[in-house]
């Protein structure tokens, strides 16, 4: 196994990814705003977390096992729901498997050039075998709480890798693609029974050649609720966000998105699933009856 507490130069062969875009306060240029530039100091930490962006094209440099090993090591630090540790990682380096899996998606450039194709995969089959290994059953693994759990903590995890991950001055993105497909990537791994595909992780040094950045989000009215659930609250924010977000893409070089359009098209049709509406019958396969 690879020293993780090797010499630096095994770690951190570059500086912790930030936007290239010329900063200004970093809490108003994640929110589109115009902010003045300086703002608040604020902790190392935080500001890294308010510079994220998804990376989706990478440069060939590799990602070193010691640094994938610090990535994991960050993730099992996250928070977990009775100390159950009940999801697992695949890393995937080998270019042929990466090249499959991409295709079982619908062909996503990232997968196929990240250096490193993490898939993080909700993971009861440890479990089982210790409360077997006790003489014990396992029948509340199909019981939609478990079903809750395994998914919440492989996501808390994985959010602490990512963060990790950027420390080191790597970049990523989350592909939950991979649950448009499961049983390919299920075959393709050979995950066993009380397992399941949540989602992948492409990671690399970006390549400052791509041309993305912070992309807004919405504005703190919209989701910060004090005391009581206010249902109206959102509807002013989301006006404003609709223009900021539209600024955003219209820069990038996409003009006529709307924010209310794609969450629209996500939610009022079964087509908007991507072929994710039959996943109850693939976690059924796995053993999450999720009843």
């Amino acid at each position: 196994m690879p020293n993780i507490h090797a010499g630096q130069t095994d770690l951190v062969d570059h500086t912790p990814f930030v936007d290239l875009t010329p900063p200004t306060d970093p809490v108003a240029h994640r929110y589109g705003e115009s902010g003045g530039a300086g703002g608040a100091v604020l902790p190392p930490t935080i500001e890294l977390q308010l510079n994220h962006r998804s990376v989706r094209k990478f440069l060939t440099d590799p990602v070193s096992d010691a640094q994938i090993d610090l990535v994991i090591t960050a993730a099992q630090s996250a928070s977990q729901s009775s100390n159950l540790q009940v999801w697992s990682v695949v890393a995937i380096r080998d270019d042929d498997r990466k090249r499959r899996i991409s295709a079982f998606i619908g062909r996503q450039s990232y997968v196929e050039d990240s250096s490193v194709f993490l898939v993080w995969v909700a993971d009861f089959r440890r479990a089982a075998n210790v409360a077997q290994a006790q003489g014990a059953s396992a029948e509340t693994l199909g019981y939609m709480e478990n079903t809750l759990v395994t998914a919440v903590d492989s996501g808390i995890a994985a959010q602490n890798a990512l963060l990790a991950a950027e420390s080191l001055g790597l970049g990523g993105v989350f592909v939950g693609a991979l649950r448009s497909n499961p049983a390919a990537i299920i075959d393709e791994l050979g995950l066993p029974e009380y397992t399941f595909p949540m989602f992948g992780m492409a990671l690399g040094y970006p390549d400052p050649s791509e041309h993305a950045g912070v992309k807004p989000r919405l504005p703190r009215a919209a989701v910060l609720h004090r005391e009581h659930y206010d249902p109206t609250a959102w509807l002013p924010a989301a006006e404003v966000y609709e223009d900021r977000i539209q600024e955003y893409f219209a820069e990038h070089g996409r003009d006529n998105y709307s924010w209310a359009d794609t969450l629209t098209k996500r939610i009022s049709t079964v087509d908007g699933l991507h072929g994710r509406e039959s996943i109850r019958g693939a976690l059924e396969a796995q053993g999450f009856a999720s009843e």
